[in-house]
């Protein structure tokens, strides 16, 4: 099973990846791209208004050479992130109007990232929800802003709620779900997901 965690910032998707794993070891962890080439690679890598085009670029391309190392189903792996993420945040970056990022850098991205969802499973979008708010921690790493990081939680909702850019293949799609509330229920939730899709799939 090829699980993706997709949402903004500061909700507990890095949480939720780890607790999967230390739950389920049979699960491969996919580390976050920022992470990755960024807070532990050779990159510098800007949030907010200041990201490039460069610097979403090799993030998302990133996260779709990791997606692509696995061929079928048959392999657990949880990926912290998926591609859609890189749209999410360049359309709030594109919004801003103050870098090289602008809607046709957006839609030149589209087909990569359509393309590469035929490798994930599913797709567990983390939303903000006023039912179960989640603080902020000031880890260093991101930008305490709680207005930055509802804007773009607004972008992902317009994405897997509203159909903006149709990220989902024709063929091949990932069961998109939506995670919220504590942490035993989110997990509760995604243990119900994989099972719904080992149905589907008749496994």
């Amino acid at each position: 099973m090829r699980i993706a965690i997709t949402g903004s910032h500061s909700l507990g998707k890095s949480t939720l990846v780890h607790q999967w794993v230390e739950t389920h070891g049979n699960y491969r962890r996919e580390e976050e791209p920022y992470r990755a080439l960024g807070l532990h690679g050779p990159y510098e890598i800007r949030f907010r208004e200041a990201s490039t085009r460069l610097q979403n670029g090799i993030q998302l391309y990133y996260c779709i050479s990791r997606v692509h190392r696995y061929a079928n189903s048959d392999e657990t792996v949880i990926f912290d992130r998926s591609p859609v993420d890189y749209l999410a945040y360049s359309q709030y970056t594109a919004n801003q109007g103050k870098t090289d990022i602008d809607q046709s850098f957006i839609e030149s991205m589209l087909p990569a990232v359509r393309e590469s969802l035929d490798h994930l499973d599913i797709l567990a979008f983390v939303p903000k929800s006023e039912r179960w708010p989640v603080a902020m921690e000031a880890d260093g790493i991101r930008p305490v802003d709680h207005a930055y990081r509802d804007d773009v939680d607004a972008i992902f909702k317009q994405i897997y709620r509203d159909g903006l850019f149709a990220v989902m293949p024709n063929h091949k799609a990932p069961l998109l779900v939506e995670l919220w509330g504590p942490p035993n229920q989110r997990i509760d939730q995604l243990e119900l997901a994989v099972a719904q899709r080992q149905q589907l799939d008749g496994v």
